[in-house]
């Protein structure tokens, strides 16, 4: 697996400390970058927090998120978790290792009593000695909250002091785009009231079982049924699946401040599994997982963005479009589409190819992009994505030959295409809604859920580069008058 190794470098570890009847969580951040540029330790809020105990608690549960891994469970994962200050409200994200559980905690406008909220993402420090002071909270003493330095630390500070290396997969960069992609496609599917979220949740295993993902066995599914949610093996009409249901394990953290959950899921299903967003709302906040598909598929594979990335359009569109960002808390399309002279169709994707970067995420919650700014080169994660870089490879061999009417009578339809892979050739045509179906295996396994395959990627690239390139003239026929020999006429 290709990865790289991000250094994250802190003025001092994260704490929790008392002073006169009262606690003070000091969150340190590392370098992150702010509207006046990149910060080595910015600050982004400094007040109290509306319900201390269900903001700690939700900040260890994304921090539990970061520090885990649903599948292949041996392997070690852990990244600080990103906080993004966005003028209202705070927004703490975090990826497993697995790559298959995106976690955020959105500190609401109502949860924050203090000075104004300032701009900018940056990585937070969650130690071991602050995650088990956070555990032993009790009672809601008032609970301050700082995130970045304060005032005294700026000035005696000399340098970093405590400085972490971890491992930035390239699967979990491109997890983050893909979720934020999967998540655009949700809708509110359920809604439950405090008391009935806590007894679903609880009633949910902790740990796989041989049902639940990891014999590779059919998902759970949940039903609406009344006021709560009833588990069934079938997908029938209406089901939202529930794929691994050990994974929502975090959110036991905060269930006794729960105030109600909601559940988001795609409009419709075919019978396969889908990802799922789980919410659990809290006085002042809302705390998000969003599982993918199976808990042994993480999110990088679901080919949500490819197509945005298969495009110069959308790679210009990108560039546009990001000058025009400015960490708002929920993006305004239209908006983004009157200031950009684009069409919102061209913005969606424009926000896509901007989310390999890290710099949106999707909130189902509003049904709405926001801005975030993770130290993350889209180009990377471009260059990594293993059907991009496939498809390039088949159009650079010249492996792509797209049919036009003419070569069509010899009993190929127009506008199909025909892409040579190795030893096999394979069909590539036109599904309903633009889709690119093929003749592959890829195809035939997934049918589009999981993006395109690399061979209708390349026929995508091949017929932009031919709309492109600009016809050539024919050359001017030259008129005669002779008659060839045995001509009558």
């Amino acid at each position: 697996m290709s990865r790289s190794v991000q250094a994250l470098a802190y003025a001092r570890p994260s704490a929790l400390t008392a002073d006169k009847g009262s606690s003070l969580l000091g969150l340190e951040t590392s370098g992150g970058l702010t509207p006046v540029g990149p910060e080595a330790h910015p600050t982004f809020f400094a007040g109290f927090l509306s319900s201390p105990q269900a903001a700690a608690r939700g900040l260890l549960a994304v921090a539990d998120v970061a520090a885990a891994r649903y599948y292949q469970r041996t392997l070690r994962a852990s990244l600080d978790p990103v906080v993004t200050a966005n003028g209202d409200r705070l927004r703490f994200e975090s990826f497993s290792g697995c790559c298959g559980v995106y976690a955020r905690l959105d500190v609401l406008p109502e949860g924050l009593d203090g000075a104004d909220t300032g701009h900018g993402t940056t990585n937070v420090d969650v130690n071991n000695p602050l995650r088990e002071a956070l555990s032993r909270m009790t009672g809601d003493e008032p609970l301050h909250l700082r995130v970045g330095p304060d005032e005294l630390a700026v000035t005696t500070l000399d340098g970093p002091v405590v400085e972490k290396k971890v491992p930035l997969p390239d699967r979990w960069l491109r997890g983050f785009a893909e979720s934020q992609v999967v998540t655009a496609g949700f809708d509110l599917r359920a809604e439950l009231s405090a008391a009935e979220a806590v007894r679903f949740l609880r009633s949910l295993p902790r740990t796989a079982t041989a049902t639940t993902g990891a014999g590779g066995r059919a998902p759970l599914w949940v039903v609406p049924a009344g006021r709560t949610l009833r588990p069934t093996t079938r997908p029938v009409p209406g089901a939202v699946c529930l794929p691994g249901p050990e994974r929502l394990s975090a959110l036991q953290r905060v269930l006794r401040h729960a105030t109600g959950l909601r559940v988001y899921g795609p409009a419709g299903h075919d019978g396969a599994a889908t990802a799922g967003a789980w919410e659990v709302t809290l006085p002042g906040m809302r705390l998000t997982l969003t599982l993918s598909p199976e808990p042994s598929r993480g999110f990088s594979g679901e080919g949500g963005v490819l197509e945005a990335l298969a495009t110069d359009e959308a790679a210009a569109d990108a560039e546009l479009v990001s000058v025009l960002l400015s960490w708002e808390p929920l993006i305004d399309v239209a908006d983004l589409a009157a200031q950009s002279g684009l069409s919102t169709q061209r913005v969606r994707a424009a926000l896509v190819r901007l989310g390999t970067a890290g710099r949106v995420g999707y909130d189902a919650a509003d049904a709405a992009y926001f801005h975030r700014e993770l130290p993350y080169d889209a180009r990377r994660a471009e260059r990594h994505n293993p059907r991009l870089a496939a498809a390039r490879t088949l159009l650079a061999d010249g492996a792509v030959l797209l049919h036009t009417p003419t070569a069509a009578g010899a009993g190929t339809d127009a506008g199909t295409a025909t892409v040579r892979s190795g030893e096999r050739r394979y069909q590539v045509r036109e599904a309903a809604g633009g889709v690119l179906g093929c003749t592959c295996q890829w195809w035939a396994d997934y049918r589009g859920r999981r993006g395109p395959c690399k061979h209708a990627l390349a026929v995508r690239m091949a017929r932009r580069d031919q709309a492109a390139t600009p016809p050539a003239t024919a050359p001017t026929a030259i008129p005669t008058t002779a008659t060839a020999a045995g001509d009558t006429r």
